[in-house]
């Protein structure tokens, strides 16, 4: 176990600090400083809230990982971090203290995809990952799948949302239901009290002629709005319970329906689930109803592995030391639209510049962390 790679990894793509140090696929510290509490009143994410609260928390969550796993930042073998996709100041928070801490200490830089990040976090939880491995990804930013025949270098989209991710259809009927922000949680929640089939709501994209792997939530959330609407413009009580229970049901019959099919078209005999709605105790339950039937085996992380982290980063940071992946440079950069092909973004190093677009900065060791 000495013998691999230890790394730190730095996640800044939306509202959650995370910082995770990893010795190869072993999980030595998960720390975490949400700023969810500072976008409730505003019911979602603001950018400019989210990247000023990971400027203040960096710095101290780093302190607190490197105590959690007993190692100083100079036992490190690399720093990874979200170069991409991502709210563009949030990641650039992050790319910036990577590039610090990895010049002051004189470490490779790995400049890691957030995507690739959620499947890689697997590992953590149930040893290596299978090549390839299909992988459906669902929150509040994307519904993909995923085929990953090697997730350091080779990563191919399946399908993808075409409107609304799963995740933001949870956040927005919990608005239209007053339940508040975030919707995944409160509405999984009342719908283990309310009826599944009490509602018909319709499952977007799952016509005969429609494609195979996309998905859409945007007519389901639709759907539901105006059924409540509905109820409430007739006098009517909302069965909030039902109706989160029916909503609910919809969206995980699509994720797994479309999630099992790709395993079996593509000769696949396992998936991996994960993303913030992967938490999401029916979507769990489903898939391991469906999995179980066609012959698959499911491998879903724990819920705190499933939502943003560092540990997902330095799992994959560790995996590009472990495969000789190439550093990234110091002219290395955020990218809100970092393409899933891209599973990190590799460079030649360069010590002792970093570049910011077309300006350069000599940096001094003395002013930076070591």
């Amino acid at each position: 176990m000495a013998d691999e790679p230890l790394v730190l990894g730095i996640e800044t793509s939306c509202d959650e600090t995370g910082v995770g140090i990893v010795r190869g696929t072993t999980l030595l510290a998960d720390a975490i400083a949400s700023s969810v509490d500072e976008h409730a009143r505003f019911g979602g994410v603001v950018p400019e809230v989210a990247s000023r609260a990971h400027l203040e928390a960096m710095v101290p969550t780093i302190e607190r990982a490197l105590t959690e796993a007993g190692v100083t930042a100079r036992d490190l073998d690399g720093i990874a971090v979200t170069a991409g996709p991502g709210l563009a100041g949030a990641l650039l928070v992050g790319v910036s203290a990577a590039k610090a801490y990895a010049y002051a200490l004189g470490k490779p830089l790995y400049g890691v995809n957030h995507l690739a990040s959620h499947i890689c976090v697997d590992q953590l939880e149930h040893g290596p990952l299978p090549e390839p491995t299909m992988a459906l990804l669902v929150s509040g930013g994307h519904s993909s799948l995923l085929l990953a025949p090697d997730i350091t270098a080779d990563v191919r989209p399946m399908g993808a949302t075409i409107d609304d991710a799963a995740g933001e259809a949870f956040d927005k009927i919990a608005r239209v239901l007053d339940l508040g922000f975030p919707g995944g949680p409160v509405i999984d929640r009342l719908a283990r009290e309310g009826d599944p089939e009490a509602i018909a709501f319709p499952r977007g994209l799952t016509g005969p002629r429609d494609p195979a792997y996309d998905f859409s939530f945007s007519g389901l959330k639709t759907a539901v709005a105006r059924w409540i609407e509905a109820r409430r413009h007739a006098g009517e009580e909302v069965p909030v319970r039902d109706v989160a229970a029916s909503f609910q049901e919809a969206v995980a019959d699509v994720l797994t329906r479309k999630a099992v099919r790709a395993c079996q078209d593509e000769g696949v005999d396992h998936l991996m689930i994960g993303g913030g709605v992967a938490a999401n105790s029916r979507l769990r339950a489903m898939a391991a109803e469906r999995c179980e039937r066609a012959g698959i085996r499911l491998r879903v992380p724990r819920p705190k592995l499933c939502t943003d982290n560092g540990a997902m980063v330095a799992a994959l940071g560790a995996e590009m030391v472990a495969r000789n992946r190439p550093a990234s440079d110091w002219e290395l950069s955020a990218d809100s639209s970092l393409p899933v092909t891209d599973p990190h973004v590799p460079g030649g190093p360069h010590p002792g510049r970093v570049h910011d677009h077309d300006h350069v900065h000599e940096i001094s060791k003395d002013n930076l962390y070591s």
